[in-house]
């Protein structure tokens, strides 16, 4: 009777198991998501809330406003007690062909991508060296990685204030030294060339601390004996930075290295509180000609919007080839 009766409830048990597999397979892969980890889902929603009103609708309403003719004098504002009603009118592709057919946007471009690339491969290269630096044993090595850091702790548009007088013609203290030298003045933010220069060196001072912590922190997760082994086979320290050290830094690389591309190709601070885009517009990369769009003369919010989206899309597929190309030399980034 009690084995009969032990047998009745295990039956019973398997077939509310099998119930319940069967219903799990029926609600399919999101509702099943969502009762099972109805508690990590909870706690996401505030946040993806807050993300989708800061940054979903802005998007949204900015893709919206580039297919349109909108500028200052057709939006909708309010004026004493006259509301004035929105007249712009929908355009499609206008502006996005207007854009793309310029050659405003390919002289744009092209700084953009030699700013972009001067000062990733110039950030990454001082910031593998400084971090290899201390690496090692030196003296006084924590108070080198305090001072090293403090470039990345300033704000931006503090650091930007502070190079801007550095450079200033009359009373920089570059040209100061410069004179006390016996050598001549240069007006730094008044030639192209020189302006050029002047904001890489800005932002490659900026940004070089972020990478020497990153790459830092990457070197110090190599083990120790890979390089012991590698001295007792006779590896010069070259072959052991080339075939030890790179290597394993692929993955931090990789993260830095896009990571530093998205940044600097948005740099914004650097280039509008040093030399506003000037002299001319020579400085000027593409963030800051949308900023000018939307925000001098007359404003032309459908224009800045388009040039934002189309900033946005060369990131997004930047971003993508470099992950692929990633896949393909087997790194799972």
């Amino acid at each position: 009777m009690a084995v009969s009766t032990g047998r009745a409830r295990s039956t019973t048990r398997d077939s509310a198991d099998r119930g319940r597999r069967r219903a799990g397979r029926d609600q399919g892969p999101l509702r099943r998501a969502l009762s099972r980890h109805w508690y990590a889902w909870a706690m996401v929603a505030p946040v993806m809330i807050v993300v989708t009103v800061l940054i979903g609708w802005p998007l949204l309403r900015g893709v919206y406003l580039s297919l349109t003719d909108a500028t200052e004098a057709n939006v909708g504002r309010t004026i004493g007690v006259n509301v004035i009603p929105a007249s712009y009118e929908f355009v499609g592709l206008d502006n996005y062909v207007g854009i793309l057919s310029s050659g405003l946007f390919w002289e744009k471009l092209t700084w953009t991508a030699i700013w972009t690339v001067s000062c990733v491969v110039l950030h990454y290269g001082i910031g593998l060296g400084l971090a290899m630096l201390l690496h090692r044993r030196l003296r006084f090595r924590s108070l080198y990685r305090v001072l090293l850091i403090l470039p990345w702790a300033i704000p931006g548009f503090v650091a930007a204030f502070i190079w801007r007088y550095l450079f200033n013609s009359d009373f920089g203290v570059i040209n100061a030294m410069l004179r006390a030298a016996g050598l001549g003045a240069v007006g730094w933010l008044d030639d192209p060339v020189t302006a050029k220069l002047a904001v890489i060196a800005v932002n490659v001072w900026v940004g070089v601390p972020f990478m020497m912590v990153a790459l830092l922190g990457g070197l110090q997760s190599i083990p120790s004996e890979l390089y012991e082994a590698a001295a007792v086979d006779g590896a010069t320290p070259f072959q052991r930075f080339r075939h030890i050290t790179l290597p394993m830094l692929r993955s931090v690389s990789a993260t830095v290295v896009l990571l530093g591309t998205i940044w600097t190709f948005n740099m914004f601070p650097v280039i509008f509180l040093i030399t506003r885009g000037g002299p001319g517009s020579e400085t000027e990369i593409l963030v800051t000609y949308a900023f000018r769009e939307a925000f001098t003369g007359v404003r032309n919010y459908s224009g800045s919007a388009a040039w934002g989206v189309i900033i946005l899309a060369l990131l997004v597929v930047l971003a993508t080839v470099y992950r692929r190309a990633l896949r393909r030399q087997g790194e799972v980034w």
